[in-house]
């Protein structure tokens, strides 16, 4: 009976105590802006805002089980977070890829074959190439990043930037490997993300009520 009322003193006076079990785990993101041209919004400033957003959330365990974050800012995924984080955040954009077609041109003069190594993997076939412009029908792309991969230098992510929202992923521990499905298709990442952790404190609302114990909220 004197559990609770020893941690209130301890952490009043400045002890950071707490568990790292059935908890938000600490946000993790890729580099980012700081050092990747592609980020579609700024991972790290989004990444320290939510750490110290859910700081009582990190260390007091109160969640059915382990609950992860994690950031990519853009399609990429360079931290792997659809196939490891019950809360993927992924960076896109909405409108039209840029294309510089003289660079494009460049590029097949280089000795690129365009066709076969960008035209014929994009996985939504949405792009052609007639030997002299590459053209996109920009909505049936799927932003998946690989013709801006392959031709960095003459395509870019479209100007309205922000991230998908995806949630469920996790690694094997209970019913298997799960990979996050798309939520929000498209948020606007802007401090103080009012929006993002609205949607978050919902999610974690309807998991802790309704999660059985080391149940992950993509299994509910």
């Amino acid at each position: 009976e004197s559990l609770e009322p020893a941690f209130a003193d301890l952490t009043a006076n400045g002890f950071d105590l707490g568990g790292s079990g059935s908890v938000v785990r600490t946000p993790s993101c890729c580099v980012g802006p700081a050092r990747c041209e592609w980020a579609c919004f700024d991972t790290l400033a989004l990444t320290y805002d939510l750490t110290q957003h859910y700081q009582d959330e990190i260390h007091r365990p109160s969640l059915p089980y382990k609950f992860k974050i994690k950031a990519s800012g853009c399609p990429n995924d360079c931290v792997a977070a659809i196939a490891r984080a019950d809360l993927s955040i992924i960076g896109t954009w909405r409108g039209p890829i840029g294309v510089e077609q003289e660079a494009v041109a460049a590029y097949a003069e280089g000795g690129l074959d365009i066709r076969a190594n960008v035209v014929d993997r994009c996985p939504s076939k949405c792009m052609s190439w007639d030997g002299r412009r590459l053209e996109i029908d920009n909505s049936a792309c799927a932003r998946c990043m690989h013709c801006i991969n392959v031709m960095p230098k003459a395509l870019r992510p479209g100007p309205e930037r922000g991230a998908c929202i995806l949630i469920g992923g996790k690694a094997p521990i209970v019913s298997g490997a799960m990979l996050s499905a798309v939520l929000v298709p498209f948020m606007t990442l802007e401090p103080p993300y009012t929006e993002l952790k609205a949607l978050i404190a919902r999610i974690l609302e309807v998991w802790g009520d309704e999660g059985k114990n080391r149940e992950r909220v993509g299994e509910v």
